[in-house]
């Protein structure tokens, strides 16, 4: 039977289409049942989440918060893509890093990964790393036709190129069709050493690439330096467009074209496991990266060709198998925002070098999203979505003011050497690290749900890379430090330093803050001995001098503190309590309550005092 247009049932036709008031309205419901007692934008607000960069993911997104037409894939300003196909066809291109020493052995774990789904390589050269006498080694059996080889020599570029080149030639390969990059990127080497190179390396690589080697290109524009100190998301991608813009001016004053110029350029930026602000900020460097060219003189001069890295910063040292979770969604970040090539660190890369296993999964976890979840097949997923162009929109407003900061400052290299670089980004990472410290940003295995029982992961130590410039930091390491000196008492002494928790009441009375107060101890490296629910306060005091703790943290509800934690916190202390935690907010419960512990309290001073009250050294 044929349906007729009359015929066919439009089944919200009935009901009119809901507007912002209303569902504000159902908001304040909600929020005012929670004791937040706002109405309107304020109620909206409040579910709103701040951002580093002055930005802020709002609850709803709608058409009313649509941007400008962002272009087509392929076209400019390149924000869905720059390519037409994107990677439908192939996939994005899955880079594997190696920073092994022994050339013999950098050649078993590249063909490894070659035989295995890699398709790139990502050499690192160096003292410390790979000699550039031992490349030819490294590569043998690599088929340099069809693997791009990509290097990270700093100021041995020159020495790695040429020799790199060499090898091509001697494989019989076209010039034209050995692909990849050199590697030249004399602003990242003066970031992490604050040394200057000579760029005199860069253009004459540059020259040749144009001129005979077209698949290759010589200049990377790395942005990990800045990441890996603290920058945020808008500092990384600004100090990258002003690096990008320091080397067109170098190549462009040598005699290049603009389209040269970027043709020589490739991009390298964090993905990390945020997955919206990944994406927002692939999308916005594309589209920051043209309005560059087009200001240059030349909108058509090319898309920026992106390098994505998961992210050093957030990989933790304690349970680093939660890191595979972290690169998982740090790269099917990076697919959807269009990167060009992806490399996955292994969950142990925070540990040293890392093993086959952790090899195996990094390489594997692009496969996947590629091969089983299809991720490629769809060009600019995340396309269309209202929150995203809004995102990236704002990102990219953000970026292109500290871009312009720099500039007034005299460029990337000015702003490097005069310090203003290093204290922006400084800055950033103070007010980050206060988030980290109130666990307002979790880091899961860590500051959340620790666990003090795992067994250490040994690896072999990693070439130490280069070091004098910009700091590398790490979302943990104030967590690890402290418990580093919990592992450092426990070999001393046998046992960690031990905190008392008293529940008082039934579990539906202290069951969640005991479970936070455990938590937040554990955090640091103090171990949680839970008290069996005592009746009084004589019972809770015998149990915490069972315990051979220190410390004592009443867990339980307002209503039975009001009643009984004067009383249990004169017991511990008159038991030996040194301090006595209460686990909550601040009231009036007797002045043998020491301190509070509570959601958004400095985690890490509570950490870092407790243990030297237990005289656990630093």
């Amino acid at each position: 039977m044929t349906v007729q247009p009359d015929d066919r049932l439009s089944l919200a036709a009935e009901f009119p289409d809901a507007t912002h008031e209303q569902w504000q309205r159902l908001v304040e419901g909600v929020l005012r049942k929670s004791g937040k007692d706002v109405s309107g934008a304020a109620a909206e607000k409040a579910l709103s989440t701040a951002l580093e960069d002055g930005l802020s993911t709002r609850p709803l997104y709608t058409a009313h918060d649509a941007v400008a037409d962002v272009g087509h894939p392929g076209f400019a300003p390149y924000v869905r893509g720059g390519r037409a196909a994107g990677g439908a066809a192939t996939g994005w291109d899955v880079r594997q890093r190696h920073a092994t020493s022994d050339p013999a052995r950098t050649n078993e774990l590249a063909l490894a990964d070659l035989e295995n789904g890699v398709t790139s390589l990502w050499l690192t050269l160096g003292p410390d790393a790979l000699p550039v006498s031992g490349l030819e080694r490294a590569l043998d059996g690599v088929y340099l036709d069809l693997a791009p080889i990509v290097l990270d020599a700093g100021p041995d570029v020159g020495l790695a190129a040429r020799e790199l080149l060499r090898l091509v030639e001697a494989a019989g390969v076209a010039k034209d069709a050995a692909r990849g990059n050199l590697g030249a990127d004399p602003l990242a080497y003066e970031a992490r050493t604050g040394e200057e190179l000579a760029t005199d390396t860069a253009v004459e690589l540059a020259r040749l690439c144009g001129r005979e080697y077209v698949g290759l290109r010589a200049l990377t524009v790395d942005a990990l330096p800045y990441h890996e100190a603290g920058g945020s998301p808008a500092q990384e991608l600004g100090a990258s467009l002003a690096t990008g813009v320091a080397y067109l001016r170098l190549l462009t004053d040598a005699g290049l074209t603009l389209q040269e110029a970027c043709a020589q350029l490739e991009f390298r930026y964090a993905a990390t496991a945020d997955q919206f602000l990944t994406i927002a900020k692939l999308r916005a460097a594309r589209r920051l990266w043209a309005r560059v060219a087009e200001a240059s003189g030349d909108a058509d001069a090319g898309a920026q060709l992106q390098h994505a890295v998961t992210s050093p910063v957030m990989m933790a040292r304690r349970d680093p198998w939660v890191n595979m979770l972290r690169t998982t969604l740090a790269c099917m970040s990076a697919g959807v925002g269009g990167a060009d090539a992806v490399t996955v660190l292994p969950f142990d890369h925070s540990l040293g070098l890392p093993d086959a296993f952790a090899r195996r999964i990094a390489r594997n976890t692009s496969t996947i999203l590629l091969e089983e979840s299809h991720l490629a097949r769809v060009i600019d997923p995340a396309g269309g979505s209202y929150y995203v162009e809004r995102l990236t929109d704002e990102l990219a407003h953000a970026a292109w003011e500290f871009f312009q900061e720099i500039e007034r400052a005299g460029g990337q290299a000015a702003a490097l050497r005069s310090g203003m670089l290093g204290d922006r980004i400084a800055a950033t990472w103070a007010e980050r690290g206060k988030k980290l410290a109130k666990r307002r940003e979790p880091i899961t295995g860590v500051s959340e749900f620790p666990n003090l029982t795992e067994k250490p992961v040994a690896r072999e130590p990693a070439p130490a890379g280069p070091t004098g410039g910009l700091p590398r930091v790490r979302r943990d390491e104030a967590y690890e430090a402290l418990r580093a000196r919990s592992d450092a008492h426990l070999a001393e002494t046998g046992a960690r330093p031990k905190a008392f928790l008293a529940a008082l009441g039934p579990a539906a009375a202290h069951t969640a803050r005991a479970s936070f107060a455990s938590n937040l101890f554990q955090a640091g490296g103090i171990e949680a001995v839970h008290d069996p629910v005592s009746v009084d306060a004589t019972s809770v005091a015998d149990a915490f001098k069972a315990s051979g703790a220190r410390v004592a943290c009443l867990c339980s509800s307002d209503a039975l503190y009001a009643d009984e934690a004067a009383a249990v916190a004169a017991a511990l202390k008159s038991a030996g309590a040194e301090r006595v935690f209460l686990a909550g907010r601040p009231g009036e419960y007797g002045n043998d309550v020491d301190a509070y512990v509570f959601a958004g309290c400095d985690a890490v001073a509570v950490l870092s005092s407790t243990l030297d009250l237990m005289g656990v050294a630093p």
